[in-house]
């Protein structure tokens, strides 16, 4: 009698084993499950942030080369070979100036958006060094006839400021008035919304920056003693504005600053571990597309992230910042002119 109860408690505790395993594993199904629909949701979300568009299709063949590629070795055992041409990429900085948010983040109260920065980065064909050449927004050009998004076409325009491009005829016009001043192909263009760059800023958690001298300009409601700063995302916002508390006021100044605020957001993103905490990673992520609009080429998550990956190795410390060379215009001293042959040679040495 002894016996069988004791194989019936076997028994049963085997049973009770039994059950406690099934349930495990359909909680970790069901939670592999939401785990994958999550995942799933989030690169669906994150995709369907970004905007874009047809840059190639608006300007047809009627544009500089592209650069000339190296045929890849044959035989590669590398599963991600490194990158074999340059690449020249248009990133604009669209500074709408419209709603509250805007005006609160020291947009100003006019209508519309402008190309308030406009920055050529040219990555070498190895990924390993980048050239990044700002075009001041005061430059006087000729901007050639651009298609319109409604149809028709825009009529040459001679001593034109440059950041009127973007206001007349959009990205595609953008593209093409920097491609003829420069005789350089823009491989891509990137366009990123300074409110949506607020909140990339405040993502990662601010950035650090250091200025040489004070700054106080009431346009951007930027106030700051010289020095170096830990920025949330609306005061990094309000120093990539910052024009006329610094320097003589002109749109150099405040290239100025922009360049540093390069340097710290890739110092920044370089020492920030996103792969160890999720939830972080995807905030920034949400903020860089969210805030993003894109040619055809770079419109999906996936040429988004291949595009990273291949600048994995690229170190802060050999991005380089320069302003393309410009002198006071002649006849209006509050515009600039392209300083040649100087502005010629450093288009050249990116082709």
């Amino acid at each position: 009698m002894t016996g069988h109860g004791e194989n019936g408690d076997e028994g049963r505790r085997r049973d009770r084993r039994s059950r406690a395993l099934r349930a495990a594993g359909l909680t970790l199904a069901g939670a592999l499950v939401l785990g994958a629909a999550a995942a799933g949701w989030a690169y669906w979300h994150l995709n369907s942030n970004i905007k874009s568009v047809d840059i190639n299709n608006a300007l047809g063949d009627d544009r500089p080369p592209k650069a000339v590629t190296t045929p890849a070795p044959s035989g590669s055992a590398s599963a991600s070979p490194l990158p074999t041409g340059s690449l020249n990429i248009l990133v604009l900085g669209s500074d709408s100036r419209s709603g509250k948010e805007n005006q609160e983040l020291g947009g100003g109260d006019s209508e519309g958006a402008r190309s308030d920065t406009a920055m050529v980065v040219h990555l070498d064909a190895g990924r390993t060094k980048a050239t990044v050449v700002s075009i001041p927004r005061d430059t006087l050009v000729t901007r050639p006839s651009c298609p319109l998004p409604s149809g028709g076409s825009t009529s040459v325009a001679y001593n034109s400021m440059f950041n009127n491009a973007y206001s007349v005829g959009g990205p595609a016009c953008a593209v093409k008035t920097v491609e003829a001043i420069t005789d350089v192909r823009m491989d891509h263009y990137v366009e990123i919304d300074f409110a949506g760059f607020a909140r990339l800023v405040d993502a990662l958690g601010g950035v650090t920056v250091t200025t040489d001298e004070d700054i106080d300009d009431k346009d951007s409601h930027l106030k700051l003693e010289a020095g170096t700063h830990d920025l949330d995302g609306a005061q990094a916002l309000a120093l990539a504005r910052t024009r006329h508390g610094i320097g003589d006021g002109s749109d150099l100044g405040r290239i100025g600053l922009q360049h540093k605020l390069v340097k710290a957001l890739l110092e920044q993103i370089s020492t920030t571990n996103l792969l160890s905490d999720p939830a972080k990673l995807y905030r920034v992520a949400d903020a860089v597309t969210g805030s993003l609009t894109t040619d055809t080429g770079l419109d999906s998550l996936t040429e988004l992230m291949r595009l990273g990956e291949s600048l994995r190795g690229l170190p802060a410390d050999d991005v380089t910042t320069v302003t393309m060379p410009v002198s006071p215009a002649p006849w209006d001293r509050n515009r600039v002119v392209a300083d040649e042959p100087e502005a010629r040679e450093l288009w050249a040495s990116l082709r």
